[in-house]
Protein backbone atom coordinates (compact mmCIF):
# COMPACT_ATOMS: atom_id res chain seq x y z
CA UNK A 1 0.00 0.00 0.00
CA UNK A 2 2.84 2.38 0.93
CA UNK A 3 4.57 1.63 -2.36
CA UNK A 4 1.43 2.51 -4.33
CA UNK A 5 1.24 5.88 -2.57
CA UNK A 6 4.89 6.50 -3.40
CA UNK A 7 4.30 5.66 -7.05
CA UNK A 8 1.36 8.03 -7.15
CA UNK A 9 3.54 10.77 -5.72
CA UNK A 10 5.97 10.42 -8.63
CA UNK A 11 3.23 11.09 -11.19
CA UNK A 12 3.55 14.87 -10.73
CA UNK A 13 7.35 14.78 -10.43
CA UNK A 14 9.83 14.89 -13.31
CA UNK A 15 11.13 11.44 -14.33
CA UNK A 16 14.14 10.06 -12.49
CA UNK A 17 17.15 10.46 -14.78
CA UNK A 18 19.41 7.41 -14.91
CA UNK A 19 22.71 6.45 -16.53
CA UNK A 20 23.28 2.84 -17.59
CA UNK A 21 26.85 1.63 -17.01
CA UNK A 22 27.16 -1.70 -18.79
CA UNK A 23 24.74 -2.05 -21.69
CA UNK A 24 24.59 -5.83 -21.78
CA UNK A 25 21.65 -8.09 -21.01
CA UNK A 26 21.02 -6.80 -17.47
CA UNK A 27 21.50 -3.15 -18.37
CA UNK A 28 19.07 -3.45 -21.25
CA UNK A 29 16.46 -5.26 -19.13
CA UNK A 30 16.56 -2.73 -16.28
CA UNK A 31 16.42 0.21 -18.71
CA UNK A 32 13.15 -1.15 -20.16
CA UNK A 33 11.43 0.44 -17.17
CA UNK A 34 11.86 3.81 -18.92
CA UNK A 35 9.98 2.50 -21.97
CA UNK A 36 7.11 1.23 -19.82
CA UNK A 37 6.97 4.31 -17.56
CA UNK A 38 8.50 7.28 -19.42
CA UNK A 39 6.90 9.69 -16.93
CA UNK A 40 8.80 8.01 -14.06
CA UNK A 41 12.24 7.22 -15.52
CA UNK A 42 14.39 8.52 -18.36
CA UNK A 43 17.67 6.99 -19.54
CA UNK A 44 19.96 9.96 -20.23
CA UNK A 45 23.35 8.30 -20.63
CA UNK A 46 25.06 4.99 -21.33
CA UNK A 47 28.62 3.72 -20.95
CA UNK A 48 29.94 0.55 -22.56
CA UNK A 49 33.12 -0.18 -24.55
CA UNK A 50 31.03 -2.01 -27.16
CA UNK A 51 29.72 0.38 -29.80
CA UNK A 52 26.81 -1.85 -30.83
CA UNK A 53 25.53 -2.16 -27.25
CA UNK A 54 25.69 1.62 -26.76
CA UNK A 55 23.96 2.37 -30.05
CA UNK A 56 21.19 -0.09 -29.24
CA UNK A 57 20.33 1.64 -25.96
CA UNK A 58 20.82 5.06 -27.52
CA UNK A 59 18.19 4.30 -30.14
CA UNK A 60 15.79 2.76 -27.63
CA UNK A 61 15.93 5.78 -25.32
CA UNK A 62 16.83 8.70 -27.62
CA UNK A 63 20.04 9.49 -25.77
CA UNK A 64 22.02 12.45 -27.10
CA UNK A 65 25.43 11.74 -28.63
CA UNK A 66 27.26 13.69 -25.92
CA UNK A 67 26.03 11.21 -23.31
CA UNK A 68 27.37 8.07 -24.98
CA UNK A 69 30.60 6.90 -23.34
CA UNK A 70 33.06 4.07 -23.89
CA UNK A 71 34.31 4.36 -20.31
CA UNK A 72 32.29 5.16 -17.19
CA UNK A 73 35.19 7.20 -15.79
CA UNK A 74 34.48 9.85 -18.42
CA UNK A 75 31.08 10.39 -16.81
CA UNK A 76 32.66 11.01 -13.42
CA UNK A 77 34.72 13.83 -14.94
CA UNK A 78 31.53 15.61 -16.00
CA UNK A 79 29.19 17.63 -13.85
CA UNK A 80 26.47 15.41 -12.38
CA UNK A 81 23.69 15.14 -15.00
CA UNK A 82 21.45 12.38 -13.65
CA UNK A 83 19.87 11.25 -10.40
CA UNK A 84 20.93 7.61 -10.38
CA UNK A 85 23.13 5.04 -12.07
CA UNK A 86 22.46 1.41 -12.99
CA UNK A 87 25.77 -0.47 -12.73
CA UNK A 88 25.55 -3.65 -14.79
CA UNK A 89 29.21 -4.24 -15.61
CA UNK A 90 30.89 -7.66 -15.24
CA UNK A 91 31.26 -8.84 -11.62
CA UNK A 92 34.93 -7.92 -11.36
CA UNK A 93 34.17 -4.36 -12.51
CA UNK A 94 31.53 -3.44 -9.92
CA UNK A 95 33.48 -1.83 -7.11
CA UNK A 96 35.26 1.09 -8.77
CA UNK A 97 32.25 2.58 -10.57
CA UNK A 98 29.95 1.97 -7.56
CA UNK A 99 32.30 3.87 -5.24
CA UNK A 100 32.99 6.65 -7.76
CA UNK A 101 29.33 7.30 -8.61
CA UNK A 102 28.34 7.23 -4.95
CA UNK A 103 30.99 9.84 -4.12
CA UNK A 104 29.68 11.94 -7.02
CA UNK A 105 26.21 11.90 -5.44
CA UNK A 106 24.41 9.41 -7.67
CA UNK A 107 21.97 6.92 -6.16
CA UNK A 108 23.17 3.44 -7.12
CA UNK A 109 21.46 0.31 -8.36
CA UNK A 110 24.23 -2.29 -8.41
CA UNK A 111 23.77 -5.64 -10.14
CA UNK A 112 24.53 -8.62 -7.92
CA UNK A 113 26.97 -9.69 -6.68
CA UNK A 114 28.12 -6.43 -5.12
CA UNK A 115 31.80 -7.23 -5.69
CA UNK A 116 34.28 -10.10 -5.71
CA UNK A 117 35.59 -9.67 -2.16
CA UNK A 118 34.08 -8.85 1.22
CA UNK A 119 36.49 -5.91 1.50
CA UNK A 120 35.26 -4.40 -1.76
CA UNK A 121 31.62 -4.93 -0.75
CA UNK A 122 32.30 -3.12 2.52
CA UNK A 123 33.94 -0.21 0.70
CA UNK A 124 30.90 0.17 -1.57
CA UNK A 125 28.55 0.30 1.41
CA UNK A 126 30.77 2.80 3.21
CA UNK A 127 30.98 5.05 0.14
CA UNK A 128 27.19 5.09 -0.27
CA UNK A 129 26.60 5.68 3.44
CA UNK A 130 29.15 8.49 3.71
CA UNK A 131 27.81 10.17 0.56
CA UNK A 132 24.20 9.90 1.70
CA UNK A 133 23.06 8.08 -1.44
CA UNK A 134 20.78 5.07 -1.68
CA UNK A 135 22.20 1.69 -2.65
CA UNK A 136 19.99 -1.01 -4.12
CA UNK A 137 21.58 -4.38 -4.92
CA UNK A 138 20.04 -6.41 -7.74
CA UNK A 139 18.75 -9.25 -5.59
CA UNK A 140 15.65 -9.37 -7.77
CA UNK A 141 14.16 -12.38 -5.98
CA UNK A 142 13.48 -10.14 -2.98
CA UNK A 143 11.04 -8.32 -5.25
CA UNK A 144 9.30 -11.38 -6.69
CA UNK A 145 5.73 -11.01 -5.35
CA UNK A 146 5.33 -14.70 -4.45
CA UNK A 147 8.75 -15.01 -2.81
CA UNK A 148 8.09 -11.78 -0.91
CA UNK A 149 4.87 -13.40 0.29
CA UNK A 150 6.97 -16.08 2.03
CA UNK A 151 8.56 -13.42 4.22
CA UNK A 152 5.17 -11.87 4.95
CA UNK A 153 3.78 -15.25 6.05
CA UNK A 154 6.81 -15.91 8.28
CA UNK A 155 6.48 -12.47 9.88
CA UNK A 156 2.74 -13.05 10.38
CA UNK A 157 3.58 -16.14 12.45
CA UNK A 158 1.63 -18.63 10.36
CA UNK A 159 4.26 -21.35 10.91
CA UNK A 160 5.33 -20.17 14.36
CA UNK A 161 9.05 -19.93 15.05
CA UNK A 162 11.31 -20.76 12.10
CA UNK A 163 13.27 -23.92 12.93
CA UNK A 164 14.78 -25.11 9.64
CA UNK A 165 15.05 -23.88 6.03
CA UNK A 166 15.70 -26.08 2.99
CA UNK A 167 16.29 -24.29 -0.29
CA UNK A 168 17.19 -25.63 -3.74
CA UNK A 169 18.36 -23.75 -6.79
CA UNK A 170 18.03 -25.90 -9.93
CA UNK A 171 20.16 -23.94 -12.38
CA UNK A 172 19.16 -25.90 -15.49
CA UNK A 173 21.39 -28.10 -17.64
CA UNK A 174 21.67 -25.80 -20.66
CA UNK A 175 21.61 -22.60 -18.58
CA UNK A 176 24.66 -23.78 -16.68
CA UNK A 177 26.41 -24.82 -19.89
CA UNK A 178 25.64 -21.41 -21.38
CA UNK A 179 26.62 -19.17 -18.47
CA UNK A 180 29.05 -21.18 -16.36
CA UNK A 181 30.86 -23.48 -18.79
CA UNK A 182 31.07 -21.47 -22.02
CA UNK A 183 29.99 -18.03 -20.83
CA UNK A 184 30.97 -15.01 -18.78
CA UNK A 185 30.82 -16.74 -15.37
CA UNK A 186 32.75 -19.91 -16.25
CA UNK A 187 36.08 -18.92 -14.74
CA UNK A 188 36.59 -17.60 -11.24
CA UNK A 189 39.57 -15.39 -12.12
CA UNK A 190 37.57 -13.68 -14.88
CA UNK A 191 34.31 -13.36 -12.94
CA UNK A 192 33.71 -14.91 -9.50
CA UNK A 193 33.01 -18.28 -7.90
CA UNK A 194 29.63 -19.86 -8.69
CA UNK A 195 28.12 -19.48 -5.21
CA UNK A 196 28.66 -15.72 -5.43
CA UNK A 197 27.77 -15.26 -9.09
CA UNK A 198 24.71 -17.49 -9.19
CA UNK A 199 23.54 -18.12 -5.66
CA UNK A 200 24.15 -14.99 -3.61
CA UNK A 201 20.42 -14.48 -4.41
CA UNK A 202 19.63 -17.63 -2.49
CA UNK A 203 21.92 -17.14 0.50
CA UNK A 204 20.41 -13.66 0.74
CA UNK A 205 16.89 -15.13 0.85
CA UNK A 206 17.84 -17.65 3.54
CA UNK A 207 19.48 -14.88 5.58
CA UNK A 208 16.34 -12.77 5.06
CA UNK A 209 13.96 -15.56 6.11
CA UNK A 210 16.04 -16.28 9.21
CA UNK A 211 15.19 -12.77 10.39
CA UNK A 212 17.48 -10.78 12.61
CA UNK A 213 19.45 -13.86 13.66
CA UNK A 214 23.17 -13.92 12.97
CA UNK A 215 24.70 -16.94 11.26
CA UNK A 216 27.17 -18.44 13.72
CA UNK A 217 28.75 -21.21 11.64
CA UNK A 218 28.71 -22.52 8.09
CA UNK A 219 30.07 -25.46 6.12
CA UNK A 220 30.08 -26.06 2.39
CA UNK A 221 31.06 -28.72 -0.14
CA UNK A 222 31.12 -28.59 -3.93
CA UNK A 223 32.99 -29.56 -7.08
CA UNK A 224 33.31 -29.20 -10.84
CA UNK A 225 31.44 -32.27 -12.03
CA UNK A 226 31.08 -33.69 -15.56
CA UNK A 227 32.25 -30.64 -17.54
CA UNK A 228 35.86 -31.82 -17.53
CA UNK A 229 38.24 -32.80 -20.31
CA UNK A 230 38.38 -36.44 -19.21
CA UNK A 231 34.62 -36.75 -19.81
CA UNK A 232 34.82 -35.66 -23.45
CA UNK A 233 33.21 -38.42 -25.59
CA UNK A 234 35.45 -40.36 -27.93
CA UNK A 235 35.42 -38.82 -31.37
CA UNK A 236 34.03 -35.45 -30.23
CA UNK A 237 35.42 -32.32 -31.86
CA UNK A 238 36.50 -29.14 -30.08
CA UNK A 239 33.60 -27.19 -31.63
CA UNK A 240 29.98 -28.28 -31.92
CA UNK A 241 29.54 -27.20 -35.55
CA UNK A 242 32.40 -29.55 -36.51
CA UNK A 243 31.45 -32.41 -34.19
CA UNK A 244 30.28 -35.70 -35.76
CA UNK A 245 28.50 -36.76 -32.55
CA UNK A 246 26.89 -33.47 -31.43
CA UNK A 247 23.47 -34.93 -32.22
CA UNK A 248 23.86 -37.19 -29.20
CA UNK A 249 24.99 -34.41 -26.86
CA UNK A 250 22.41 -32.54 -24.75
CA UNK A 251 24.87 -29.64 -24.40
CA UNK A 252 25.33 -29.16 -28.16
CA UNK A 253 25.64 -25.47 -29.02
CA UNK A 254 23.69 -26.19 -32.20
CA UNK A 255 20.73 -27.32 -30.07
CA UNK A 256 21.01 -24.55 -27.49
CA UNK A 257 21.44 -21.63 -29.90
CA UNK A 258 21.10 -22.42 -33.61
CA UNK A 259 17.95 -24.52 -33.33
CA UNK A 260 16.33 -21.78 -31.24
CA UNK A 261 17.05 -18.98 -33.68
CA UNK A 262 15.79 -21.16 -36.54
CA UNK A 263 12.48 -21.35 -34.67
CA UNK A 264 12.41 -17.57 -34.43
CA UNK A 265 13.58 -17.30 -30.83
CA UNK A 266 16.03 -14.40 -30.56
CA UNK A 267 15.84 -13.79 -26.79
CA UNK A 268 18.08 -15.20 -24.07
CA UNK A 269 20.35 -17.14 -24.39
CA UNK A 270 20.65 -16.54 -28.15
CA UNK A 271 20.74 -12.75 -27.69
CA UNK A 272 23.89 -12.99 -25.56
CA UNK A 273 26.18 -14.70 -28.05
CA UNK A 274 26.17 -12.00 -30.76
CA UNK A 275 27.56 -8.93 -28.99
CA UNK A 276 28.03 -6.89 -32.18
CA UNK A 277 24.83 -7.63 -34.09
CA UNK A 278 21.24 -8.76 -33.78
CA UNK A 279 20.95 -12.56 -33.64
CA UNK A 280 19.89 -14.33 -36.82
CA UNK A 281 20.88 -17.63 -38.42
CA UNK A 282 23.97 -16.14 -40.06
CA UNK A 283 25.28 -14.23 -37.03
CA UNK A 284 24.58 -17.10 -34.63
CA UNK A 285 26.32 -19.57 -36.96
CA UNK A 286 29.36 -17.29 -37.14
CA UNK A 287 29.37 -16.86 -33.34
CA UNK A 288 29.35 -20.64 -32.86
CA UNK A 289 32.07 -21.09 -35.48
CA UNK A 290 34.49 -18.58 -33.94
CA UNK A 291 33.28 -17.50 -30.48
CA UNK A 292 33.30 -18.99 -26.99
CA UNK A 293 29.72 -20.29 -27.14
CA UNK A 294 30.53 -22.75 -29.91
CA UNK A 295 33.10 -24.64 -27.86
CA UNK A 296 32.72 -28.19 -26.70
CA UNK A 297 31.64 -28.11 -23.04
CA UNK A 298 34.43 -30.58 -22.28
CA UNK A 299 37.10 -28.28 -23.75
CA UNK A 300 36.42 -25.02 -21.91
CA UNK A 301 38.43 -23.19 -19.24
CA UNK A 302 35.60 -23.49 -16.68
CA UNK A 303 36.56 -23.98 -13.04
CA UNK A 304 33.42 -23.01 -11.07
CA UNK A 305 31.35 -25.54 -9.12
CA UNK A 306 28.53 -27.35 -10.89
CA UNK A 307 27.04 -28.51 -7.59
CA UNK A 308 27.42 -27.10 -4.10
CA UNK A 309 25.77 -27.46 -0.73
CA UNK A 310 25.86 -24.96 2.13
CA UNK A 311 24.84 -25.74 5.71
CA UNK A 312 24.21 -22.88 8.13
CA UNK A 313 23.41 -22.51 11.81
CA UNK A 314 21.90 -19.25 13.00
CA UNK A 315 21.53 -17.88 16.50
CA UNK A 316 18.89 -19.73 18.50
CA UNK A 317 19.60 -23.04 16.78
CA UNK A 318 17.86 -22.25 13.48
CA UNK A 319 19.44 -24.36 10.73
CA UNK A 320 19.42 -24.02 6.95
CA UNK A 321 20.54 -26.19 4.05
CA UNK A 322 21.07 -24.82 0.55
CA UNK A 323 21.78 -26.80 -2.63
CA UNK A 324 22.80 -25.50 -6.05
CA UNK A 325 23.01 -27.97 -8.92
CA UNK A 326 23.54 -27.55 -12.65
CA UNK A 327 21.96 -30.76 -13.86
CA UNK A 328 18.22 -30.09 -13.74
CA UNK A 329 15.26 -29.79 -16.08
CA UNK A 330 13.88 -26.73 -14.29
CA UNK A 331 15.72 -23.45 -14.84
CA UNK A 332 16.05 -21.37 -11.68
CA UNK A 333 12.62 -22.38 -10.33
CA UNK A 334 13.62 -22.38 -6.68
CA UNK A 335 12.07 -24.88 -4.30
CA UNK A 336 11.83 -24.10 -0.61
CA UNK A 337 10.61 -25.78 2.56
CA UNK A 338 10.54 -23.84 5.83
CA UNK A 339 9.73 -25.85 8.96
CA UNK A 340 8.28 -23.93 11.87
CA UNK A 341 7.01 -24.75 15.34
CA UNK A 342 3.37 -24.45 14.23
CA UNK A 343 3.45 -25.45 10.58
CA UNK A 344 5.39 -26.14 7.40
CA UNK A 345 5.66 -23.79 4.43
CA UNK A 346 6.46 -25.18 0.97
CA UNK A 347 7.21 -23.26 -2.24
CA UNK A 348 7.46 -25.10 -5.56
CA UNK A 349 8.54 -22.21 -7.75
CA UNK A 350 4.94 -21.27 -8.52
CA UNK A 351 2.83 -21.14 -5.36
CA UNK A 352 3.11 -21.43 -1.59
CA UNK A 353 1.43 -24.07 0.55
CA UNK A 354 1.21 -23.80 4.35
CA UNK A 355 0.33 -26.87 6.41
CA UNK A 356 -1.00 -26.00 9.87
CA UNK A 357 -0.09 -28.55 12.55
CA UNK A 358 -3.10 -27.68 14.70
CA UNK A 359 -5.82 -27.96 12.06
CA UNK A 360 -3.85 -30.38 9.85
CA UNK A 361 -5.05 -28.45 6.84
CA UNK A 362 -3.12 -26.90 3.97
CA UNK A 363 -3.70 -23.40 2.64
CA UNK A 364 -2.48 -22.19 -0.75
CA UNK A 365 -1.01 -18.71 -1.14
CA UNK A 366 0.08 -16.72 -4.15
CA UNK A 367 0.50 -13.08 -5.05
CA UNK A 368 -0.43 -11.05 -8.14
CA UNK A 369 2.43 -10.33 -10.51
CA UNK A 370 1.54 -7.29 -12.56
CA UNK A 371 4.83 -7.00 -14.42
CA UNK A 372 4.41 -5.73 -18.00
CA UNK A 373 5.06 -8.17 -20.83
CA UNK A 374 8.36 -6.45 -21.65
CA UNK A 375 9.81 -7.98 -18.48
CA UNK A 376 8.30 -11.43 -18.95
CA UNK A 377 11.35 -12.93 -20.70
CA UNK A 378 13.98 -11.65 -18.30
CA UNK A 379 14.33 -14.97 -16.50
CA UNK A 380 13.10 -13.75 -13.12
CA UNK A 381 9.35 -13.97 -13.57
CA UNK A 382 8.90 -10.22 -13.77
CA UNK A 383 10.86 -9.56 -10.57
CA UNK A 384 13.23 -7.26 -12.51
CA UNK A 385 10.28 -4.94 -13.07
CA UNK A 386 9.38 -4.88 -9.37
CA UNK A 387 13.01 -4.18 -8.45
CA UNK A 388 13.11 -1.18 -10.79
CA UNK A 389 9.69 -0.07 -9.59
CA UNK A 390 10.96 0.03 -6.00
CA UNK A 391 14.28 1.71 -6.87
CA UNK A 392 12.76 4.46 -9.01
CA UNK A 393 10.04 5.11 -6.40
CA UNK A 394 12.71 5.27 -3.68
CA UNK A 395 14.79 7.81 -5.62
CA UNK A 396 11.79 9.90 -6.72
CA UNK A 397 10.49 10.17 -3.15
CA UNK A 398 13.81 10.00 -1.30
CA UNK A 399 12.39 7.03 0.60
CA UNK A 400 14.91 4.25 1.20
CA UNK A 401 12.28 2.17 3.02
CA UNK A 402 10.99 1.04 -0.39
CA UNK A 403 14.27 -0.78 -1.04
CA UNK A 404 14.21 -4.42 0.09
CA UNK A 405 17.85 -5.12 -0.72
CA UNK A 406 19.63 -2.20 0.88
CA UNK A 407 23.26 -1.87 1.94
CA UNK A 408 23.70 -3.32 5.43
CA UNK A 409 21.60 -6.50 5.22
CA UNK A 410 22.90 -7.21 1.72
CA UNK A 411 26.46 -6.79 2.93
CA UNK A 412 25.83 -9.31 5.70
CA UNK A 413 24.40 -11.89 3.31
CA UNK A 414 27.34 -11.38 0.93
CA UNK A 415 29.78 -11.94 3.79
CA UNK A 416 27.96 -15.19 4.53
CA UNK A 417 28.53 -16.25 0.90
CA UNK A 418 32.26 -15.53 1.23
CA UNK A 419 32.40 -17.50 4.48
CA UNK A 420 30.62 -20.45 2.86
CA UNK A 421 33.08 -20.51 -0.03
CA UNK A 422 35.98 -20.29 2.43
CA UNK A 423 34.58 -23.37 4.13
CA UNK A 424 34.48 -25.25 0.82
CA UNK A 425 38.00 -24.22 -0.17
CA UNK A 426 39.52 -24.88 3.27
CA UNK A 427 37.44 -28.04 3.95
CA UNK A 428 36.39 -26.94 7.41
CA UNK A 429 33.56 -25.43 9.40
CA UNK A 430 33.80 -21.64 9.49
CA UNK A 431 32.80 -19.90 12.70
CA UNK A 432 31.37 -16.63 11.40
CA UNK A 433 32.94 -13.46 12.70
CA UNK A 434 35.96 -15.31 14.06
CA UNK A 435 38.60 -15.33 11.33
CA UNK A 436 41.15 -16.92 13.69
CA UNK A 437 39.03 -19.92 14.68
CA UNK A 438 40.90 -23.03 13.59
CA UNK A 439 38.49 -25.79 14.67
CA UNK A 440 37.30 -28.11 11.91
Amino acid sequence: MGQNRSQAATMSSPPVRVIVVGAGSRGEIYSKFASVHPHRMKVVGVADPREFACKKLQQQHNIVDDNIFQDWSSIIEREKFADAVLICTPDRLHKEPAVAFAKKGYHVLLEKPMAKTAKDCTEIVEACTQSGVMLTVGHVLRYDPVIHKIKELIDAGVIGDVIHIQHLEPVGFYHFAHSFVRGNWRNEAESSFALLAKSCHDIDLIHHWAGARRCVKVSSFGAVSHFRKENKPTGAADRCLECPIEGDCPYSASKIYLDRVKRGHAGWPVSVICPDSLPDIESVTEALRTGPYGRCVYECDNDVCTNQVVNMEFEGGVTAAFSMVAFTEEICKRKTTICGSKGELSYDGHEISVFDFLTQKSTKHTAPNKAPWQFGMSGHGGADYHLMDAFISAVANNDASLIRSGPEETLQSHILVFEAERSRVESRVIYCGDANHNNT
